[in-house]
């Protein structure tokens, strides 16, 4: 079965910059031509043209001549027919004698139809610009149609165009410096359904502009909640005194997807997908958005798609990371790691200072989680001048603490300066289970967790001798996994990592190694960051070997953290999510692991809801978090069964 890239919310854009000649219409129409067929060979929806692309945006007084106006009309014609032959949607920038006025006009033409244009509304008259010495206004145009080839068609400013057979795709177009004005028409437009905002445009290059450009775009289409399409015209404009680079764009909710590369004289283009299924999931969380009212009317007209029914996992232009909570720039990474670290410690501070303590309890296993939380105490007392000496590091080995995981752990907060203590928990267990009448060598889950309540136990008691806190250390993959014991390593009296997802602990220690600490410190928190994850609950084996690792368990984290984002954040289907997983990770884990390990998700992220609603405090620091005071509420008998029959319907072989 061949599926096209709506069925999973999807599609294939592509935004222009052709080659052209000043007033040579019939030389722009071949090259847009050209660059219809070729980006409809690779499966584009839908392309975009610049700014009076037909005849050029710097034709000047030629604007006033009849025969460029017919012959742009006349080109119209055969990119309608060039468009219909490729299935294409095509939004093009043509000059239109209306009723004695000439408008900057943008054409959508669908399936051998001019389906709407719409004229601009804001003509830039300082500086270099001109427009209103050759245009009107659209200000004004709605409700309006034009005959063209004896036919009625659309036009104003009033026109949403809306493809039927593909759920909420929705086109806006507002042109050039209707982007720039105070009052963009997109914003009303988005408001009124527009998920596309497409902005044929003409925009010269200056110093610096290039980067405003960019930022105006991202931040248009993240105010909008949309995608926005800009096409730029390119160099073959006229440099009589002003120079264009061809700068096309692509983003979708503040983030650039994709741009063509300026100054070129061929043509270029900028292709990638875009996700209409995640711009409706960020308009029904933004409550904004919901509460704004449209204050136009708009008329609606239907177009349609032809469907892409090539396969579609392989040839996506559009790239997804397989670590969406971990940046892939080093630089970037950095900076991420700072702030989150920054927000944990003020997090923790503020607490402290609330509860007029100087004094902590951490357990500290040499695992990454109580690395990370350390860190972070160290920090926050920092923060406060509170002397390191109140922060009590407890290690606590049991049946499954290895002699590596044990020295890192004490020599780290010897290093550290802390306060530290070693209160082994194996007698006292093992006393537990003759009171219970457990079998010691029943290695099952009350053999697990009677061990985790033991290590809670001794922390809460030692807070309260101290006057102090205990500082949970439990991270937010472990919350969507319902990986901790319930009213053990699962309770805490703040809750630093609540919001950090396994993935991402590594590389904040990683950081912490590189940016904060020298010598010794940073060679262990380095080793901590190569040691394989585990509990530790289970004994170790022969030679300290690790008979208990996680991963085995449950899963990879790298997975389920790739699970979580999509799932939490947007609210993607198990379909979905199963092909972005494919995609994101083609090559590094076969399709089945990735479906087996995302039943393994939905069904412990489901069933262990009523861990997260029992949860403790703990500072919010991404875009996806779990506490059930904040972004997550969900019922703890909630059922997963909906999810898991879709994921029993998906075919290995698709």
């Amino acid at each position: 079965m061949n599926e096209n890239i709506f069925s999973y919310g999807f599609i294939r854009v592509a935004v222009i910059s052709p080659e052209l000649k000043v007033a040579d219409v019939d030389f722009n129409t071949s090259q847009i031509v050209n660059a219809i067929q070729k980006v409809s060979s690779l499966g584009c929806n839908l392309a975009v043209f610049p700014e009076l692309c037909i005849t050029g945006y710097s034709s000047a007084d030629l604007f006033y001549q009849s025969l460029l106006l017919n012959q742009a009309l006349s080109a119209l014609s055969e990119i309608t027919i060039t468009g219909d032959k490729n299935g294409m949607t095509v939004i093009v920038g043509l000059p239109m004698d209306i009723q004695g006025r000439i408008y900057n006009c943008a054409a959508l033409i669908n399936g051998g139809h001019i389906m709407g244009i719409v004229p601009k509304k804001y003509l830039p008259s300082t500086n270099e610009y001109y427009e209103k010495r050759w245009f009107t206004s659209g200000q004004g145009c709605i409700g309006k149609t034009i005959r063209i080839n004896n036919q009625e068609i659309p036009f104003g400013t009033d026109l949403l165009f809306i493809a039927h057979e593909v759920p909420n795709f929705t086109v806006g177009i507002e042109i050039c410096e209707d982007l720039w004005s105070v009052e963009p028409p997109s914003g009303d437009l988005a408001l009124a359904g527009a998920t596309i905002i497409v902005n044929p445009s003409a925009s010269n290059e200056l110093l610096g502009k290039a980067d405003y450009r960019r930022e105006l775009v991202k931040q248009q289409s993240a105010r909008c909640l949309c995608a926005y399409l800009y096409a730029d015209s390119g160099p073959g404009e006229s440099t009589t005194d002003v120079v264009f680079a061809g700068h096309s764009l692509i983003a979708e909710n503040g983030t650039i997807l994709a741009e063509t590369e300026r100054f070129q004289f061929t043509s270029q283009m900028a292709i990638t997908e875009i996700d209409l299924g995640r711009l409706t999931h960020e308009r029904w969380l933004n409550s904004s958005f919901g509460s704004s009212t449209c204050r136009n009317s708009y008329r609606n007209i239907k177009f349609k798609i032809e469907g892409d029914n090539s396969p579609v996992i392989w040839d996506f232009h559009r790239q997804f990371s397989s670590t969406p909570f971990v940046p892939l720039d080093p630089s970037q990474r950095a900076k991420h790691c700072q702030e989150i670290f920054n927000l944990q410690s003020i997090g923790l501070a503020k607490r402290l200072r609330h509860v007029k303590t100087q004094a902590v309890t951490i357990g500290v296993s040499g695992g990454l989680d109580s690395t990370l939380a350390l860190l972070v105490t160290c920090r926050a007392f920092k923060l406060l001048g509170l002397p390191l000496s109140g922060i009590n590091a407890i290690s606590m080995p049991g049946y499954g603490t290895t002699s590596r995981t044990r020295s890192n752990a004490e020599r780290l907060a010897e290093l550290l300066g802390v306060s530290t203590r070693r209160i082994p928990i194996v007698d006292v267990v093992r006393q537990h289970f003759r009171d219970i009448g457990h079998d010691e060598k029943q290695h099952d889950i009350t053999f697990e967790n009677a061990q985790a309540r033991e290590r809670t136990q001794v922390l809460m008691d030692v807070a309260n001798q101290i006057k102090g806190l205990v500082v949970g250390t439990g991270d937010l993959s472990e919350l969507a996994l319902g990986w901790c014991t319930y009213n053990g390593d699962h309770m805490s009296m703040y809750h630093v990592n609540a919001g950090v997802p396994k993935t991402l602990v590594r590389y904040l220690i990683e950081w912490c190694a590189d940016s904060e600490y020298t010598g010794d410190t940073a060679a262990i928190l380095h080793d901590i960051c190569a040691t394989p994850i585990t509990p530790e609950l289970l004994p170790v084996g022969d030679g300290d070997k690790l008979q208990q690792e996680t991963e085995a368990t449950i899963g990879p984290y790298v997975l389920h953290d790739f699970f979580l984002y999509y799932v939490v954040r947007y609210g993607f289907s198990p379909r979905k999510v199963y092909f972005l997983a494919k995609h994101a990770f083609n090559g590094e884990i076969q399709p089945s692991e990735i479906l087996r390990w995302l039943r393994v998700f939905y069904t412990r992220f489901f069933i262990n809801q009523f861990k997260r609603s029992a949860m403790p405090d703990g500072p919010k620091v991404g875009s996806v978090a779990l506490s059930p005071r904040g972004d997550w509420r969900m019922p703890s008998d909630a059922s997963p069964s909906i999810w898991l029959q879709e994921l029993e319907g998906i075919n290995l072989k698709d």
